[in-house]
């Protein structure tokens, strides 16, 4: 559960894709500004919500914003997308495949959950509990032609990357502010 000092959650409305992406890029300024203590720590963010509700648009808004330049697929059928970015590993992970949580054990998936390495992974829940606290969440659902994001901060590195997320959308135009 989130520590008592944590943030409330927050809950954004994302009006269009390209509010999506928006939030995408905000998150990867907050990400990359985070690198020392990722590097130490690591960093996992948990993508979840209907299908079709833009959790994959969140990731590939993220990558690009952080300087991928080549293709950003979901991992839908592979489980896995790895990148290198900077001098971390970001892991895009999607478990929407997982019929039972043991899948992520057999998988030797654990192992990248660490220092030095960003876990960006959707479909938590097929996973359970095998899979390490993430540092923040990200639950999307669709909401007439946009969505709705609620986040939720479950470590200080988590905040702090919420919370700079969130004072960039405001302070760009278009943003939540």
């Amino acid at each position: 559960m989130a520590e008592p000092s944590l943030p409330a959650p927050v809950t954004l409305t994302l009006a269009d894709e390209s509010a999506t992406v928006a939030l995408g890029r905000a998150l990867a300024g907050a990400l990359a500004d985070l690198e020392p203590a990722i590097a130490l720590h690591g960093f996992a963010l948990w993508l979840s919500g209907d299908l079709g509700a833009g959790k994959t648009t969140l990731v590939r808004a993220v990558l690009r914003a952080l300087g991928v330049a080549g293709p950003v697929k979901s991992p839908t059928f592979s489980l896995l997308e790895p990148y290198v970015v900077s001098s971390l590993n970001f892991y895009h992970f999607d478990f929407y495949r997982f019929s039972n949580p043991s899948e992520f054990d057999a998988a030797g998936f654990r192992e990248l959950f660490g220092p030095g390495n960003v876990c960006l992974v959707e479909w938590p829940e097929r996973a359970q509990a095998r899979l390490p606290t993430p540092d923040l969440t990200v639950t999307l659902h669709v909401m007439d032609d946009g969505r709705v994001a609620r986040c939720v901060a479950v470590s200080k590195a988590g905040a702090r990357c919420l919370q700079q997320a969130i004072a960039t959308m405001q302070e760009t135009p278009g943003g939540e502010g």
